[in-house]
């Protein structure tokens, strides 16, 4: 991802794309969010974009290879937090607070600079690999700008993302296309509420998951609203 060195004005903002390889309307989405991961193109944000495989496209002719259910969950929730009537890809879901249509590129520039939220200074220190299990722990800086109840109040979230895929699809909509993704989440768990700085936190890879760059991206999400208050990443190698 690229970041302007030195630039600490820019808030980090965490943009989830929910997709599949089995959705035509999806690849503009994808490649936005993969130039939004490149350029930066937002003034004042800083985005950690996730790109997410839903399930329910598979039964369309293709099997998405990136696809699992927690994703699938994790939309559905989205869809009763924002009253709506169903779940569709491609959809754009900014800080927890916003969604828009994720190829829909005015719409995501304005939602994204929008989430001005007050924000914890979220750090990821002594991650490392042992196996296919990543170690890490939690900081949350001296520089946030909300108080240590916002830490308390939150559920903090870990997720593995592998760093790019692509895939020569052979059936369904988008049969004949080579598709390419940025940050696909591979593994997403839970860590728990409250009591963020310095646990030994885990999180296991799947064994399908890939061999090269994997982003670890920890966010921490109000409880009750479900607004993300702060978020990390860091890319490492195995």
């Amino acid at each position: 991802m690229a970041v302007p060195v030195g630039d600490e004005s820019r808030r980090p903002v965490l943009v989830e794309l929910f997709t599949s390889e089995g959705c035509s309307s999806c690849p503009p989405a994808d490649e936005l969010l993969a130039r939004l991961d490149t350029e930066q193109f937002v003034p004042g944000a800083r985005a950690i974009v996730l790109s997410e495989h839903v399930t329910y496209w598979n039964h369309e002719g293709w099997q998405d290879p990136f696809s699992f259910e927690a994703i699938t969950d994790r939309q559905q929730e989205y869809e009763r937090h924002f009253g709506l009537d169903s779940s569709f890809t491609p959809q754009a879901v900014i800080d927890g607070a916003a969604q828009v249509v994720g190829s829909d590129s005015a719409g995501l520039s304005r939602a994204i600079a929008q989430a001005a939220a007050p924000s914890l200074d979220l750090a990821i220190e002594e991650a490392e690999w042992s196996g296919a299990t990543m170690h890490f722990k939690v900081r949350v800086g001296s520089g946030s700008s909300v108080g240590s109840s916002a830490a308390h109040n939150a559920t903090l979230t870990a997720v593995l993302a592998e760093d790019s895929a692509q895939t020569a699809v052979k059936r369904g909509e988008n049969a004949g296309r080579t598709l390419r993704h940025v940050a696909v989440v591979r593994a997403i768990q839970q860590m728990g509420k409250g009591a963020l700085e310095g646990r030994d936190l885990t999180l296991k890879v799947p064994d399908a998951g890939a061999s090269g760059p994997l982003r670890l991206v920890v966010f921490a999400a109000d409880w009750r609203s479900g607004r993300v208050c702060g978020v990390a990443e860091r890319t490492l190698t195995r």
